[in-house]
C-alpha cells in the first residue's frame, strides 16, 4: 500500500503507539505482583494466569456492544431529527441484521453493525429480503488496533471474499465510530480545525469514510468485473455524505474481479478514489 495513497485516512497516531507499548512493559513486569494469588514470580508465570486474564478481558472487551450501538443510535436520531430518514429500529436481537433505516415509506436501507473488520465475525453477514440497500457499518472500540489493517483485512481478506463465496451483495461500507478523529485515532487531512465536523449530541464527529461495492455480483462466468455505485445511487450513503460534510476524497470505490486459476477461484480488490486508483490487492485464492 502506497502511505501517500491510504486506503482511509484514519491512522494510529505514533503516540498512542508509544503510550501503548510502554504500558504493556510496565504491564509485564507488573503483573507477578498484582493481586493475592500467592505464587512466586516463577511460578505466576507458569500457572498461565497472566495469558487466562487477558484472553477474560478481550472476551469482555469483544463482547460489549453498548458504546457501538450508542453511536449508530445517535447519528440515526441526529438523521430523524433533521427529516434526512422518515425512521430507524433496532433488530438486533431477533434477526442477522441490526437496523432498519426507513428512508421513506417506500425505500429500506439494512445496516449489520460490526467490530474492527479484522476478525471472523466479519464473514457473517446475510443481506435480508426486505433491503433495498445493504450496508455493513464498521465500529472499532479498540484505540490501539490500526484502521489502515483493519480496512484492508475487513474489505480484501473478508467481505470481497465472503461476497463471491455466499453471492451475499453488499452495497457499501461505513467506517465511522466515536473514536475517529480523536487524539489517539488521528485524520490529518482534518487537524488544521472543526469546519468539516459536526455536533451530534455530545460529539463533534468528523465526516465518514464510505465505501462503494459493486452493483451486482462478481462471477467468473458472466461478470468477472461488476462496475460499483456511484454515490447518488446508495441512498443512506449519500445521506451520510451531505449531512456530515463529507468531499469525494471520503469516497472509496471497491471494484471486485474474479478469475479462475486451474481449479481456484482467485479474486482481485481494487480501491480507487475519486476516479484515481489508491492500491490493489494481488489475486488471491477464495479459501472457503
Amino acid at each position: 500500500m502506497s502511505a501517500s495513497k491510504p486506503i482511509i485516512f484514519c491512522e494510529l497516531s505514533e503516540h498512542t503507539k508509544r503510550l501503548i507499548e510502554k504500558y504493556v512493559e510496565a504491564l509485564k513486569s507488573s503483573a507477578p505482583s498484582i493481586g493475592s494469588h500467592g505464587m512466586n514470580e516463577t511460578e505466576f508465570w507458569q500457572s498461565g494466569l497472566f495469558r487466562a486474564a487477558i484472553g477474560q478481558l478481550r472476551g469482555a472487551q469483544a463482547a460489549t456492544t453498548h458504546e457501538k450501538r450508542d453511536f449508530i443510535e445517535r447519528v440515526l436520531g441526529f438523521l430523524k431529527d433533521n427529516h434526512k430518514i422518515t425512521d430507524w429500529t433496532f433488530s438486533g436481537s431477533g434477526n442477522r441484521h441490526d437496523y432498519e433505516v426507513h428512508i421513506n415509506e417506500d425505500y429500506t436501507c439494512v445496516i449489520e453493525a460490526k467490530g474492527c473488520l479484522d476478525g471472523n465475525n466479519t464473514n457473517i453477514f446475510q443481506r435480508p429480503a426486505n433491503a433495498n440497500e445493504f450496508i455493513i457499518w464498521s465500529l472499532c472500540q479498540n484505540p490501539g488496533s490500526d484502521p489502515r489493517h483493519n480496512a484492508w483485512s475487513g474489505i480484501h481478506t473478508r467481505l470481497s471474499a465472503e461476497i463471491i463465496h455466499q453471492k451475499e451483495r453488499v452495497d457499501g461500507l461505513i467506517i465511522w465510530d466515536m473514536l475517529c478523529g480523536t487524539k489517539g485515532r488521528v485524520r490529518p487531512k482534518l487537524a488544521a480545525g472543526l469546519e468539516r465536523s459536526t455536533r451530534v449530541d455530545a460529539f463533534q464527529v468528523p465526516p465518514p469514510c464510505l465505501y462503494l461495492f459493486p452493483k451486482t455480483l462478481p462471477d467468473v462466468r458472466n461478470n468477472s468485473r461488476p462496475a460499483c455505485w456511484n454515490i447518488n445511487d446508495v441512498r443512506f450513503l449519500k445521506i451520510l455524505y451531505d449531512t456530515f460534510k463529507c468531499d469525494v476524497h471520503d469516497i472509496v470505490e471497491i471494484c471486485i474481479e474474479v478469475r479462475t486459476s486451474g481449479p481456484d477461484v482467485e479474486r482481485r480488490t481494487i480501491w480507487k478514489r475519486n476516479g484515481v486508483l489508491v492500491v490493489q490487492s494481488r489475486w488471491t485464492k477464495i479459501k472457503r
